[in-house]
């Protein structure tokens, strides 16, 4: 093992950045030469590659997003694009690689791993829909993004004794609504995991009007129902004015916390160690606060189990 590449791959999470200067300077300290490949797999193909220094990855652990740029390619999952990638691998001499990204990333190093490419994969994404892990990169600041935005939405819904419906992101996985709902106060917290009622809703929307309450919160996640007409169908049932907020692709950026570069400074460095090992075809994740690796395969066969019981006090401290 003499060089190494890292690449970013899929949707950009905070934390990516502190990863691939966790992969840069864990390979430098190794005595490994590492190339950085921008923008995912795409780049791989097209051979978008240059080599990374110390000094490459200065003053970069705090920046949100990704600096090794990211994207999502088509052509690499036909078996033509994979060939092409495993050319620009060979070109370049890389030996090893490292796929900081999230379920769709790890497939695709899966994919390179059987030609022969040693790779390990970081999981960074939003989502946190990986069962294998607790915790993904860029989950937590996520969280406190969502977090900041109740708080500002709140004052203002207090002040026109309103409804405020704050969709989140989180595609299939309801982590996202269900950690910032629980540390946001939400009065009512919709995921996919579990049955949807409108009726519930505004049934918990009148009491807390007919005990004074001012404002309401609820967290929707996304792909569940239309915000717009959920809010049409809770000012008829109710008589409150509901507003919606739909925070997107903000909850992607900013400065990651404390939680998420502190997690990938530890999931990037292990990847190396791996790497140096001669490992091949596994990610990292932590469990109880220890990082742990294990084959790409079973990882992703692992079900992303919901905490229901976290669920259950979002509904208790609502009452």
């Amino acid at each position: 093992m003499k060089t190494i590449g890292v690449l970013t791959s899929g949707g950009d999470a905070p934390g990516m950045n502190a990863a691939v200067r966790a992969v840069v300077r864990s390979g430098i300290f190794h005595g490994l030469k590492v190339m950085g490949i921008k923008q995912g797999y795409k780049g791989l193909i097209e051979g978008n590659i240059e080599e990374m220094n110390l000094s490459s990855v200065a003053d970069i652990i705090h920046r949100g997003g990704t600096t090794l740029r990211t994207a999502r390619s088509e052509e690499f999952k036909t078996d033509e694009g994979r060939g092409k990638a495993l050319n620009v691998l060979k070109v370049f001499g890389i030996d090893g690689l490292v796929v900081i990204g999230g379920d769709g990333s790890f497939r695709g190093a899966n994919a390179l791993s059987k030609e022969g490419i040693k790779t390990i994969g970081v999981p960074g994404t939003i989502d946190n829909d990986l069962g294998y892990t607790d915790y993904t990169i860029g989950f937590d600041t996520a969280i406190n993004t969502v977090i900041d935005a109740i708080s500002k939405i709140r004052d203002t819904t207090t002040s026109h004794g309103r409804a405020n419906i704050i969709e989140v992101m989180g595609r299939h996985c309801g982590d996202i609504a269900l950690y910032a709902g629980l540390a946001g106060g939400a009065e009512s917290v919709i995921v996919p995991e579990e049955e949807f009622s409108a009726d519930a809703v505004c049934k918990k929307l009148i009491k807390g009007r007919n005990r004074g309450k001012l404002h309401s919160i609820i967290i929707l996640a996304e792909h569940i129902v239309n915000p717009y007409e959920l809010s049409e169908e809770i000012e008829e049932k109710t008589g409150i004015t509901t507003r919606v907020t739909i925070l997107g692709h903000i909850q992607r950026g900013g400065s990651p916390s404390a939680f998420d570069r502190i997690l990938a400074s530890k999931m990037g460095a292990k990847a190396v160690e791996l790497l140096t090992s001669e490992e091949t075809g596994r990610v990292v994740g932590v469990k109880g606060n220890e990082i742990i690796n294990l084959p790409i395969d079973e990882a992703l066969k692992i079900e992303n189990k919901f905490d229901k019981n976290m669920y259950n006090l979002t509904k208790i401290l609502s009452i």
